[in-house]
């Protein structure tokens, strides 16, 4: 497989996909909802999906356009060919590539593409002459399937927060995860068993942001195939067993400088943080609501979201405890200044996770925003005058506050861009009307025989 119309990446995508025996290619691509979608292809039409770009109907992706306007093209991006690590034992193995979005009728990229809305947050941050890097945290339970193969909140073990064997009894599971993350690129940092039964933690290293993005559509499919070989059921719902912690996935950002510094450290600061740090601190402190809405976008995540079961909902920054709504960890070296965005939750839009807290602290820098001072009490233990005292507001308490609150914010709104910001809003709202007018076993139980 050669051609002289390929770029170096892409040409040598066709060699690896001749050395490793790959008949299939799977172009991934993402909805607004987060939903990661694929188009197979045999292995040797990769060369014609860079050249040309492999075409499908766009109307049957949720959020993504009407019937009149269907023809979409995916171009897959060479740089994030992997091979799929559970079909290796096969004859023949099948490989992935991200793809993104462009609308045949322009030959632009496709602005309802939620990829192409973190490309647009990094090119106003490349303007601002910064890089972003990022790096989430996603947690996960693990439960147990029926006879018939189906999903149910029994969780395998009753581990702890860092449980060994034999209360961990998911470990091997994580081991099997870890490998075939590694196998597709990943550096996995840690792993362990996390608070709640059946519930677990995998870090992976920093990257830059777009990276990252992709990786957390990748390690989802991952997490999910591999317990699913283990007749095991991965779930990323923020809250699926009541009145024990949730998942969340706590996201670290920095963004740094054009000769490689990073720009959120400064030696001389009580914080060892510089001025741009604490003004895109300020930033996403003041869009905190509008975030949420991306950040916790399902009627669950505001389950996950109460006091009471160490979910950040109180809107502060801490150098110290993890109450507040965002965090400075330590950092052993000056590269490794951050600040910890704690509210997402795994079942979030990454793309659009990413660009709308890129964008909120961009903003605080371009206009300067004063930072509070950091809260270093437990604020999980201030009562409602205390909070008010400090100024401490607190996130949306369900999703159509979150929805309303991103209505209502100019910057993270338009941020979406004029196709994904009234879709997703769209979505949401009728996500949030269904869950009304629904009634629940906890209503049923509770009032059916009482009244």
């Amino acid at each position: 497989m050669t051609s002289g119309n390929l770029t170096d990446a892409e040409q040598a995508v066709l060699d690896e996909i001749e050395e490793q025996d790959v008949d299939f290619l799977r172009l991934q691509f993402t909805d607004i909802l987060g939903t990661v979608k694929n188009v197979s292809v045999p292995a040797r039409q990769a060369e014609k999906a860079f050249a040309e770009g492999i075409y499908f109907d766009g109307s049957s992706i949720e959020g993504f356009v009407r019937i009149q306007e269907s023809d979409m093209r995916l171009k897959p991006d060479p740089d994030t060919f992997a091979v799929l690590p559970w079909r290796q034992k096969e004859e023949s193995a099948a490989a992935r590539m991200i793809c993104d979005v462009y609308d045949t009728s322009t030959g632009e990229p496709f602005e309802g593409d939620p990829r192409r809305v973190l490309k647009n947050a990094l090119d106003r941050a490349n303007e601002m002459g910064y890089t972003v890097n990022a790096a989430p945290e996603p947690e996960f339970f693990l439960f147990e399937e029926d006879e018939e193969g189906r999903a149910t909140t029994k969780t395998n073990d009753a581990g702890g927060y860092f449980d060994l064997a034999p209360k961990d009894l998911a470990s091997d599971v994580r081991r099997d995860i870890i490998y075939g993350l590694e196998n597709m690129g990943f550096e996995v940092e840690a792993s362990h068993h996390e608070v709640a039964e059946g519930q677990h933690e995998i870090n992976f290293t920093y990257d830059d942001a777009l990276t990252t993005a992709d990786n957390v559509g990748t390690f989802r499919t991952v997490v999910r195939a591999i317990a699913a070989q283990h007749d095991l059921h991965a779930t990323f719902m923020p809250k699926p067993i009541p009145r024990i912690n949730g998942s969340g996935m706590h996201t670290h950002l920095s963004l740094f400088t054009e000769d490689g510094e990073n720009a959120f450290h400064d030696d001389d600061d009580e914080f060892n943080l510089s001025d741009e740090a604490h003004a895109f601190t300020a930033g996403i402190l003041e869009h905190a609501p509008a975030i949420t809405a991306i950040a916790n976008p399902t009627v669950n995540s505001y389950k996950r979201l109460v006091p009471g079961y160490e979910a950040p909902v109180y809107v502060a920054w801490s150098d110290r405890n993890r109450s507040s709504l965002i965090r400075k960890p330590a950092a052993r070296t000056p590269a490794a200044s951050r600040v910890e965005l704690r509210s997402p939750d795994p079942s979030c839009n990454a793309y659009l996770a990413l660009a709308v807290m890129i964008h909120a602290g961009l903003d605080g820098i371009e206009n300067d925003l004063d930072c509070p001072d950091p809260v270093r009490e437990n604020i999980y233990e201030f009562d409602e005058a205390k909070r008010e005292e400090y100024g401490i507001e607190t996130l949306p308490a369900n999703l159509g506050e979150a929805v309303d609150a991103l209505e209502e914010d100019e910057a993270i709104y338009n941020a979406l861009g004029d196709h994904v910001g009234p879709k997703f809003v769209e979505a949401k709202r009728q996500e949030f009307e269904d869950y009304l007018v629904d009634v629940s076993d906890w209503e049923l139980d509770r009032y059916l025989e009482t009244f």
